[in-house]
């Protein structure tokens, strides 16, 4: 009995680059980076582990020195309350006389909107007092406080 001569084959890797390639360009280009903070926030800790939610959300942003920023999640929203030029900043920086026509234009553009307040640490009590003061006088009742989940 004789053997028969095996016969080699060859496997071509350019497809397979190819769909490598293709992969990663897409994963590249439809990749969204989160936009830089507007100020540096260092959130006081809590034992709540609640979800905040992900689209339609208004954020109320107060640093340390009492300043407070506004944002939305949405660049089209952003872009019709503070001009074009602000349309991919987080957020931007209000008073808090300013706030109130802010949050009434921003609800009326958009009424499913979700209030959100990232305080902190150090923020002084009043100015976080007076920011519920100015939602409650807009008739936001319900709205949550960001807080850093305690391990």
């Amino acid at each position: 009995m004789a053997k028969s001569k095996r016969v080699g084959f060859k496997l071509d890797m350019t497809p397979m680059v190819d769909v490598g390639f293709l992969l990663l360009t897409f994963f590249m280009l439809t990749t969204q980076f989160k936009p830089p903070e507007v100020a540096e926030i260092v959130l006081p800790a809590s034992h709540s582990a609640f979800k905040l939610p992900d689209s339609d959300v208004l954020t109320i942003t107060i640093d340390k020195d009492g300043n407070i920023f506004i944002g939305v999640d949405s660049q089209n929203l952003r872009a019709a309350l503070f001009g074009e030029q602000n349309k991919l900043k987080a957020g931007v920086q209000v008073n808090l006389q300013e706030l109130d026509q802010t949050i009434r234009e921003a609800r009326t553009r958009n009424p499913k909107l979700r209030t959100v307040i990232r305080g902190h640490r150090d923020a002084q009590y009043k100015v976080v007092q007076d920011v519920m003061d100015v939602l409650q006088k807009t008739l936001v009742t319900r709205f949550n406080l960001v807080t850093d989940l305690e391990r």
